[in-house]
């Protein structure tokens, strides 16, 4: 069972932003301002998504669980 009841637009949104990231990543990426601009549109829509007003994502550790289901294994190596 899931701590935290994300729900699927919010899920899908997450998963963009981590695709756009990695697109814009590599390196001399194609398209790279309209990679930012989705970035960006991405980075708003997750941080204003109404689940953020409700009790269970008051917690910061529900938005650390959200990169960490949607992340998937591509990681970036540091």
């Amino acid at each position: 069972m899931d701590r935290f009841p994300f729900p699927d637009d919010l899920i899908r949104a997450q998963r963009d932003w981590h695709a756009t990231y990695r697109a814009l990543a590599v390196p001399s990426p194609r398209h790279s301002t309209e990679l930012r601009r989705r970035l960006l549109l991405l980075s708003v829509r997750i941080e204003w998504h109404p689940f953020w007003s409700t009790p269970a994502g008051w917690s910061p550790a529900a938005r650390v669980e959200l990169r960490r289901l949607t992340g998937g294994d591509q990681r970036a190596a540091a």
